[in-house]
């Protein structure tokens, strides 16, 4: 009675350990999208590919430079120097139906190889020139006059060339036509500190919300099968929560960001590319909960729990078959199915086999206490 009134009080301090490691899991779902897709070039180089494969966003992107292409050059008073002075009154018409020819020839330059490797390759150089910039990597931004910029001169360079007027305008450009500012210099020192917290966030809150789920099992002895199955709720709450963040999230940036009605359907898929990667982690966080709950459920005292305990006891009890067995089910689930980001690492997927084989051993020595007169030659 002494040791169960000792024990009684770390009860509640084991479920505040437990709220609080799943609340962290939540931040831990956001802040391992952020670093994969914001932070990764790689990651973002593919979603930017993805992006110009959607035929939405290659549509808005030809739009773009279309606009570009009308808003740096006087495409009317070029018509005019090239028509007949007879002529030249048409110059305004002409121009006005090239540019619809103009704006069908993007879209068609755009779905090409070459153009899309030129936006493969600008994306790649924007984002490792922010990346070295924000590591401090020298004074980068200062020497892009002061922003870092996602250059897509070359794809206008591909869009003159397929209309047949870009001989004349090409060397009329400004420096900064078809240029998008990614990062100005008045922005830096606060992308800078932003960049520092999150580039450690990610391990940093996926040790922190391990940690206090071992310090949960840890205080409560006599509530670990508890804590394992609210903590598997736990990151399936922080799952659910981080998918609706997405969505709720998307719909705040598509509203402030768009300004015409037109531009919507790109944003939104554009978001929807992006956060791909969060979908996973999100996913990742309920599989493992549901794995959780699942082992909780199979050590507990119910009669279905118990029930397959007892027919699965004989051969439990057998090192070889239960281990044997085990390797079949871990390399199905790690090896081909591989239905989380960890289990497609090396690393990662090492340690999750040693911690579910961890697991195992417990529900096979549990059995084993329990059912010690199990045979399974009484079943042949």
């Amino acid at each position: 009675s002494g040791m169960t009134d000792g024990k009684a009080p770390r009860r509640p301090l084991a479920i505040a350990l437990v709220a609080l490691a799943s609340l962290l899991a939540y931040l831990a779902i956001l802040a391992i999208w952020v670093d994969r897709q914001a932070l990764n070039t790689d990651n973002w180089t593919q979603a930017s590919s993805q992006m110009l494969e959607n035929p939405t966003v290659r549509n808005r992107v030809a739009e773009y430079l279309v606009e570009q292409l009308y808003a740096n050059v006087d495409v009317q008073a070029e018509i005019r120097a090239a028509l007949p002075e007879r002529a030249q009154p048409l110059a305004g018409p002409v121009a006005g139906a090239v540019r619809n020819f103009v704006e069908r020839a993007a879209k068609e330059v755009l779905s090409r190889p070459r153009a899309q490797a030129a936006w493969e390759d600008a994306n790649r150089a924007a984002h490792e020139l922010l990346v070295r910039t924000l590591k401090g990597g020298g004074p980068a931004v200062q020497t892009t006059g002061g922003v870092v910029v996602l250059d897509l001169k070359q794809l206008l360079a591909e869009l003159e060339a397929r209309t047949g007027i870009g001989g004349r305008v090409a060397t009329r450009l400004p420096a900064d036509a078809a240029q998008v500012t990614v990062l100005r210099s008045d922005q830096l020192e606060l992308a800078q500190d932003a960049f520092t917290v999150l580039d450690a966030l990610p391990i940093v809150s996926v040790v922190l919300s391990l940690a206090l789920f071992g310090i949960a099992l840890a205080v409560a002895p006599g509530w670990r099968r508890q804590a394992v199955r609210g903590y598997g709720f736990g990151l399936v709450a922080a799952g659910a929560a981080a998918l609706a963040t997405r969505s709720l999230a998307g719909d705040a940036i598509v509203d402030s960001l768009v300004q015409t009605e037109a531009g919507e359907p790109a944003a939104r898929e554009i978001w929807a590319i992006v956060t791909e990667l969060l979908d996973e982690a999100a996913v990742a966080a309920i599989f493992y909960g549901f794995v959780l709950i699942l082992g909780a459920w199979l050590t507990g005292a119910t009669r279905p729990a118990t029930a397959v305990r007892r027919v699965s006891a004989p051969y439990l009890r057998e090192p070889a078959i239960a281990y044997g067995v085990f390797a079949v089910v871990a390399a199905t689930v790690v090896l081909w199915w591989a239905p989380t980001p960890a289990m497609r690492n090396p690393i990662t997927a090492i340690l999750l086999v040693v911690l579910f084989a961890a697991g195992f051993e417990g529900l096979r020595r549990r059995t084993a206490r329990e059912f010690p007169e199990a045979d399974r030659h009484e079943f042949q």
